[in-house]
C-alpha cells in the first residue's frame, strides 16, 4: 500500500507532534520517526524535534519515568526488559537508572511472586524440574533478575508444594 498523503509542512508537524506529545508521554526517537515519515526531512525533523523538548512537550526523564510505571505496574516487566526497551529507544543509561529507582523493592518482589503463582497454576502439573525451568523462563522474559526469579521461583513452589 502506497502513501499518497501529502507530506506535511514543519508546522503541521509541529502542531500534529505536540498535541501528541500533549496526550501521552513519548520518547524523542520515536517522535522524530514519525516526523520523518510524516514526511519532513531529517535535519526538519531534528529541528521540529528540537522545538518540542524546548517547548517542554518532551522530556526524556519524564518520558523515562511514565514508562518505568507503566511497564512495571500494567504490564509487569523486570528491570531488565524495562531498561532494555528504554534503550532501544534511545534513552541514555543514566536516565533509565535514575527512573528505575521510582519501583519500590517490596512492591517489585511482590509483583514477581503474584506472576509466578499464575503461572504455577500452568505447570504444576509437569515434572517438578520442567516446571521449575518454565517458571524460570517466564520470569527470564518478564525481565526479572535470575537471582531473584531463583528464590521467587522457589518460593512458590515450595508452598504450592505443601498444599498438596
Amino acid at each position: 500500500m502506497s502513501n499518497t498523503r501529502k507530506p506535511l509542512t514543519p508546522d503541521q508537524a509541529m502542531n500534529r507532534a505536540a498535541a501528541l506529545c500533549a496526550r501521552s508521554e513519548q520518547a524523542p526517537a520515536d517522535i522524530r520517526e514519525k516526523l520523518v515519515k510524516w514526511g519532513l526531512s531529517v535535519s526538519t525533523a531534528n529541528q521540529v524535534l528540537a522545538q518540542l523538548i524546548e517547548q517542554g512537550y518532551i522530556d526524556e526523564r519524564r518520558f523515562a519515568r511514565a514508562f518505568v510505571n507503566d511497564r512495571f505496574r500494567f504490564n509487569g516487566w523486570g528491570r531488565i526488559k524495562i531498561a532494555h526497551q528504554l534503550r532501544l529507544k534511545g534513552i541514555p543509561n543514566e536516565i533509565i537508572d535514575e527512573a528505575m529507582t521510582a519501583i519500590d523493592e517490596e512492591q517489585y518482589r511482590e509483583r514477581l511472586l503474584e506472576l509466578l503463582r499464575a503461572k504455577w497454576r500452568d505447570v504444576s502439573d509437569r515434572e517438578p524440574r520442567a516446571a521449575w525451568a518454565a517458571m524460570m523462563r517466564f520470569a527470564a522474559s518478564r525481565g526479572f533478575e535470575t537471582s531473584l526469579a531463583g528464590e521467587c521461583v522457589n518460593q512458590v513452589t515450595r508452598i504450592n508444594a505443601q498444599d498438596d
